[in-house]
């Protein structure tokens, strides 16, 4: 009779890559299959030019924006943290870090799955833009500004892809509670912030960062259910 696999297997034995590793099972592909008919949902009410997703848009952005002008202190705030901490670039940066990393670890086949779904992740943005072609929010007293379309928020989507990245590469290496509940913690404020602050300094309506959440936790979880697959299969 065989024995169950220890929590604390090693990183390249089939405990950490088979059937076992986080959302590669029947759960992940349900998830997955539940997030796409959301996404697919939005992505054609924007498309569409959908009336009630058009008003609820507009209502909530012009009252943040109202809170914007009114409070130049906090909006300050807001780009420092959109334009520095939360930018799309400071989190390829992190993707890139964590990509070397497993690479350093000897995890190659984990390091360029990472590194092949953020740069997806990236390509797709860009294409949903030039595709829906949806305009940005205008101001007559604009607080910031921001270029190319709006749908979906690249903020949104490469923070919740990357930090959803991540969690699953921290889930896969069986780190300790304290490292996952901080690592947690910091992505769940990070890509719940970065969407403020992109409806907050009126560049973005809110089904926008909607659709980058969406969209980047789809990615994530098709990313984890296609690598479980692969590792049963013993694919690179």
């Amino acid at each position: 009779m065989h024995s169950a696999p220890r929590p604390d297997a090693p990183q390249n034995s089939p405990a950490a890559e088979g059937p076992s590793a986080p959302l590669a099972g029947r759960a992940g592909r349900v998830s997955a299959a539940v997030l796409g008919v959301l996404t697919a949902l939005l992505v054609g009410a924007v498309a569409a030019d959908w009336a009630p997703l058009l008003d609820a848009d507009a209502s909530l952005a012009r009252a943040t924006h109202r809170w914007a002008v009114e409070d130049p202190t906090l909006t300050q705030t807001n780009r420092i943290l959109t334009d520095w901490i939360w930018d799309t670039w400071t989190m390829r940066a992190l993707c890139t870090v964590l990509v070397v990393w497993l690479w350093w670890l000897g995890d190659r086949r984990l390091a360029v799955w990472v590194g092949a779904s953020c740069l997806f992740a990236t390509l797709l943005q860009q294409g949903l833009k030039a595709a829906v072609g949806r305009e940005r929010p205008t101001w007559p007293d604009p607080v910031d500004s921001a270029h190319f379309a709006a749908f979906p928020s690249g903020h949104a989507m490469t923070a919740t892809v990357v930090g959803g990245l991540v969690l699953w590469v921290l889930a896969l290496r069986h780190v300790g509670r304290a490292v996952w509940r901080t690592a947690l913690t910091v992505t769940t404020v990070s890509v719940l912030g970065v969407g403020w602050t992109r409806v907050w300094l009126g560049v973005h309506w809110p089904s926008d960062v909607l659709g980058g959440w969406l969209i980047g936790t789809l990615l994530v979880l098709l990313t984890a259910v296609l690598y479980g697959r692969t590792a049963r299969a013993g694919r690179p």
